[in-house]
Formats: structure tokens, C-alpha cells, sequence
């Protein structure tokens, strides 16, 4: 998909979570819904699969977002998938929460870890990442049971691996 079709869904889509007032909100279940969708090939392959009917493809949002998500965020999520553009999905709602974080003078920082974190915790860590980075930024918590302890943060371009794993791998080099 080309850059300035990603950015026009992207534009619309932060038009319409404005609109709507809940901005933060859908830009959470829409980064989750994405991330969803790119860790799972069967759910990926049913909705870019075109021989599905879209309204199939839509109950698949729909009972997948269902009742935790506000109805315009299933609703821009349907709405991609009825276009046809399920297999952009990630990179337009990646592409909207830049948007979004960059009107609020932030950045995103993408955080990977193997457990929930509360909000006094996510506070602690947005502060730190802000302090490596020299920006401010907004997290994207993604609970991932690959990473066994600690956190892999995604800045842009800027990587910071704090899991176990890798201080495990650092330790074995150095040895």
C-alpha cells in the first residue's frame, strides 16, 4: 500500500476519533485490535481473504472487538477490512497513533512485555524510555508471553531490550 494511502486512512480515521472524543481510546483498542491481527495467521488470512463475504468479515471484528470497544472503534476497524485493506491494517493504525501521539507533542514508544503493568508503573516506565530517548512519549503496552522478564521498547528507530533473554545472551558473549 502506498505511504499516502496509509496517511489519508490514517488522517480519516484521527478525523473521526476526534469527532467521536475519544481519541486515546480508540487509538488503544485500535493498536491492540491491529496487533491482534498481526500475531494470528488464521485470523490475518480470514480478513484479507476476499472470498469471505465482507459482512463475514465484518462479524469477525465485530465478535473479535465486540462488546470491550466502543462502537467507532469496531466501526473503523470494519471499515478497513470491508475495503479491503486488512493486510494494511497495522501499518495504517501504526501510521494514526503517530498522528495522534504527534498532537499531543508525543511519541509512541511500542513496549513489549510478558506481564500487565498497572498505571503507576507504566508512568515509571514512560518516564525512563522519555529520559533515554530524550522525548516525550506515550506507551503501547503489547503483553507478549515470548518475552520471559523485563521489556523491549520500540521508539522510532530506536530500540531498547531489557529482557532476561537478552541480558542472558550479553552475559554469554561476554563469557
Amino acid at each position: 500500500m502506498s505511504t499516502e494511502r496509509v496517511d489519508a486512512y490514517a488522517e480519516a480515521i484521527l478525523g473521526i476519533a476526534r469527532a467521536e472524543g475519544h481519541v486515546e481510546e480508540i487509538e488503544d483498542e485500535l493498536f491492540r485490535f491491529a496487533r491482534a491481527v498481526e500475531g494470528n495467521d488464521a485470523l490475518r488470512g480470514a480478513l484479507v481473504d476476499r472470498s469471505l463475504p465482507a459482512e463475514r468479515r465484518f462479524a469477525v471484528v465485530s465478535e473479535l472487538m465486540g462488546a470491550k470497544a466502543l462502537e467507532a472503534s469496531t466501526a473503523l476497524a470494519a471499515a478497513i477490512v470491508a475495503a479491503g485493506r486488512a493486510s494494511d491494517l497495522s501499518a495504517i493504525v501504526d501510521r494514526f497513533v503517530e498522528l495522534s501521539a504527534a498532537g499531543r507533542a508525543a511519541e509512541v514508544a511500542e513496549v513489549r512485555t510478558a506481564i500487565e503493568l498497572d498505571e503507576s508503573e507504566q508512568a515509571r516506565l514512560a518516564e525512563a524510555i522519555g529520559r533515554a530517548v530524550g522525548k516525550n512519549v506515550e506507551l503501547k503496552v503489547i503483553v507478549d508471553p515470548k518475552v520471559l522478564g523485563g521489556i523491549v521498547a520500540r521508539v522510532g528507530d530506536t530500540v531498547i531490550d531489557g529482557t532476561v533473554r537478552h541480558r542472558l545472551e550479553q552475559l554469554k558473549e561476554q563469557i
